[in-house]
């Protein structure tokens, strides 16, 4: 019985890394079998731990491995990180900054390069979609609010709550993080879509500049946001008095 046929008929429990990896990768090369090829991989990377972390011009390094295999694996491995990260939208109203974070935290942590993610919310506050907005450096990412507000639109938000990484673990807001948070809010106010607000994520503590006094203070979920005062950013915007310390809930 090949590979292929005894994972479909038993599952996946009987095999071990090696033999996963293998039919992700298919065939051989001449002189070497998918499991060796497999095997080489996992030795040579630390096992699947290290092999998911790596870039495919690095998988290229294992003899067998071209760049159609090379992608092919990264894109399995990436694919299997997100389903483990990715969370359940729930029902129920985010009603407050450890809600968010909820939500938020778990696609941006361990990330080595800094992103932007936002949760679209209806106008109860109930999620509707949560999506990775921009990738960066491991220092800074650039914004687009049209690219926000383009995906706000298009799934029917009524508001948003925007989190970041910092990749260096330090959680304290930048001039850069407060000028984005500006730039977003106002063009929500124009297109009357509130944000709610600004979630700064490092090594298991986080910020929020709600919390901050950078937005409007958290309430209840009501009628529609009109953007007539809600969201408005307070004068003392470059203030960091009073942010949110507390540690990030596991």
């Amino acid at each position: 019985m090949g590979r292929r046929e005894r994972y479909r008929i038993e599952g996946p429990g009987g095999f071990g890394d090696a033999e996963l990896v293998a039919l992700i990768l298919g065939a051989g090369i001449q002189g070497r079998t998918a499991l060796e090829i497999a095997a080489g991989l996992l030795e040579r990377f630390g096992g699947l731990g290290g092999l998911h972390r790596r870039q495919p011009h690095e998988l290229m390094l294992e003899v067998g491995i071209g760049l159609e295999r090379s992608v092919r694996l990264h894109a399995a491995l990436e694919a299997g990180r997100r389903a483990l990260r990715a969370p359940e939208l729930p029902d129920d109203p985010v009603q407050t900054p450890i809600a968010a974070l909820r939500l938020l935290e778990p696609g941006l942590r361990g990330l080595v390069d800094e992103e932007l993610h936002g949760l679209f919310l209806d106008r109860r506050r109930r999620p509707l979609a949560l999506r990775r907005l921009t990738r960066g450096s491991d220092a800074f990412t650039v914004v687009d609010p049209r690219q926000v507000f383009r995906i706000a639109v298009g799934v029917g938000a009524s508001s948003l709550i925007l989190a970041h990484n910092h990749p260096s673990g330090d959680p304290e807001p930048s001039a850069q993080d407060h000028e984005v948070t500006h730039q977003v809010a106002r063009a929500g106010r124009i297109l009357g879509i509130q944000l709610v607000d600004h979630l700064v994520i490092g090594a298991g503590a986080f910020r929020s500049l709600a919390e901050a006094g950078v937005l409007s203070p958290w309430a209840p979920a009501g009628p529609a946001w009109t953007g007539a005062s809600s969201g408005v950013l307070s004068p003392g915007i470059g203030d960091t008095q009073g942010v949110c310390g507390r540690p990030c809930p596991r």
